[in-house]
């Protein structure tokens, strides 16, 4: 979640500099100079927008986790329907479960007009002070992104 708002962040800062490069009234010595200018600038902004449209294709993937008693989760995962077969975002979402060595004990997925997932997660008492909120948020993105890809 953190990653997407400084991504964002970080796009809309090169946006404003982009737009105040253009926007500014620099003396310019020569054709060459203003068209090597306009073309550096026409390839940054491509460059921005490929990061854009990658910061938007993650906002269709929603993974929200909640905390709830003692080394218990809850895992709510909705994507909108895409090019990936949703079997196989289940199996590297379980892959990452099992990596993270936490257990599923009640899971509901369906593949209805997308792909969604609601489960409850137990984390072993070894593990339950290194995995928190964020970390499983993080690690659940990579794999479905991983999937996608």
């Amino acid at each position: 979640m953190t990653c997407r708002v400084q991504r964002r962040i970080s796009l809309r800062r090169k946006l404003h500099i982009l737009r105040t490069l253009a926007n500014s009234n620099n003396s310019l010595k020569g054709k060459r100079r203003s068209i090597v200018y306009i073309y550096k600038l026409k390839v940054a902004l491509e460059s921005i927008k490929r990061e854009y449209e990658n910061a938007v294709s993650l906002k269709k993937e929603v993974v929200k986790v909640e905390k709830v008693k003692g080394g218990r989760f809850v895992v709510r995962i909705k994507c909108e329907k895409g090019k990936g077969k949703e079997g196989e975002k289940l199996v590297s979402i379980l892959e990452a479960f099992e990596e993270m060595s936490v257990n599923v004990e009640n899971a509901k997925v369906s593949c209805e007009g997308g792909f969604s997932m609601d489960a409850i997660i137990a984390v072993a008492q070894e593990n339950d002070k290194t995995l928190d909120v964020t970390h499983l948020t993080e690690a659940l993105l990579k794999a479905i992104e991983k999937q996608s890809e």
